[in-house]
């Protein structure tokens, strides 16, 4: 097969076996949102807005978002919001939303891989795609009863959405398509990122909320390098969307590298919980320690409560069960890393196997180079379409 052939594919291809988005509405809280992403499985959650006073048969409701704790963490480490936290969570999560390109676009489910990834270069990071579910012949409905946080869908209408990783992982399993180019190694092909954001190892974790907030927006990660420019770890919002709002405490008072030990899919220890609640205290931040009280004591409190590492360790995973009875696969705070010689199709299988959507690129002496990013590895296939137009 021929690659404008297949980048000519459907994106429809790619939603089968994706769940259905569970859509929140832009009315919801901050505090309400919480509860959501608690109860889900996902660590991120739709957020849409609906117009029900136009009789139209699809657009009905539209997603204008997307949630997650990186989002609730930062906006809780402005310092309009620390005095008084339990305010700030009663704020509309439609304030909260990142701002910028448009990181959810919908996409018709004939549209082109093609198009999918050129949106993705444009800055989306996921693309919400309708799908139709039959079961013996009928539509699909939904079991459960909608909440009034939930926005309705026209019957019958369900909608996927797919990320960076998604089509990546896709052209992943027809790479034989694509050769000889993914053996090329990454320096040749042009795609480090040098311009990468980096905070040293004993500086203050919130001297990097700026880097953070935008690392969450670009799906990279800030690098932590001691002074050599060595690199030691990362905080990527990856690994954060999967802590609870008490880590938002953490960014506030510890430094960057006891935030990548509070952060680290085990669970925060003990001796660094206590730390960050004496620095609260000497901050006057009384308000934010009740928050982490009553949020540990509801995890310890919990019978369910369940933090191990299985045999996933080894590729850097770890399943958490938390009091809430969330269950995640969380990455450690561990960076992945190549080197300037590896190979495009050996990042690709890191990125992938680690759930990382950036790779550290550096020399043989640790000291950091750059990263290659999904949408690095998505331009090489870009430039593989030739200029003829695609036709369906």
């Amino acid at each position: 097969m021929a690659v404008p052939t297949f980048l000519n594919r459907n994106v429809s291809d790619l939603c089968v076996g994706k769940p259905a988005l569970k859509p929140l509405s832009a009315a919801a809280t901050v505090s309400e949102v919480l509860t959501l992403l608690n109860k889900s499985n996902e660590p991120h959650v739709s957020v849409w807005s609906c117009d029900h006073s136009k009789n139209v048969l699809e657009g009905e409701c539209r997603c204008v978002g997307k949630i997650c704790m990186v989002d609730v963490i930062c906006f809780l480490c402005k310092n309009e919001n620390s005095d008084n936290p339990s305010k700030a969570l009663e704020t509309s999560v439609s304030q909260i939303l990142p701002k910028g390109n448009l990181i959810v676009r919908h996409l018709a489910p004939n549209s082109s891989l093609l198009e999918a990834i050129d949106y993705i270069l444009e800055g989306t990071q996921n693309l919400v795609i309708p799908v139709q579910n039959y079961i013996g012949g009928k539509s699909r409905k939904t079991q459960s009863k909608l909440s009034s946080l939930s926005c309705k869908h026209r019957d019958g209408i369900e909608y996927c959405w797919l990320t960076q990783e998604d089509v990546v992982r896709f052209l992943l399993n027809f790479i034989g398509i694509f050769s000889p180019i993914t053996t090329s190694s990454i320096e040749s092909l042009n795609i480090i990122d040098c311009n990468v954001m980096t905070i040293r190892y004993h500086e203050p974790a919130m001297s990097s909320l700026d880097s953070l907030t935008l690392a969450h927006v670009e799906q990279t990660s800030v690098a932590v390098v001691d002074d050599l420019d060595r690199l030691i770890g990362e905080i990527s919002p990856s690994t954060l969307a999967y802590c609870d709002e008490t880590a938002a405490a953490a960014v506030m008072t510890l430094s960057a590298g006891d935030l990548l030990a509070y952060i680290d899919c085990g669970g925060p220890p003990e001796d660094l919980v206590d730390l960050v609640k004496v620095i609260l205290q000497e901050k006057k931040l009384g308000a934010l320690l009740e928050l982490m009280d009553e949020e540990l004591s509801l995890s310890s409190s919990s019978s369910c409560s369940v933090s191990s590492c299985s045999s996933d360790d080894e590729l850097g995973v770890c399943r958490n069960n938390n009091g809430s009875g969330r269950y995640s696969s969380a990455r450690r705070a561990e960076a992945i890393t190549c080197y300037p010689n590896s190979s495009l199709v050996a990042v690709m299988i890191q990125a992938l196997a680690h759930r990382a959507s950036s790779v550290w690129v550096m020399h043989e002496d640790n000291t950091l180079i750059g990263c290659v990013t999904f949408k690095g590895i998505l331009k090489v296939f870009r430039s593989l379409a030739n200029a003829r137009p695609i036709t369906r």
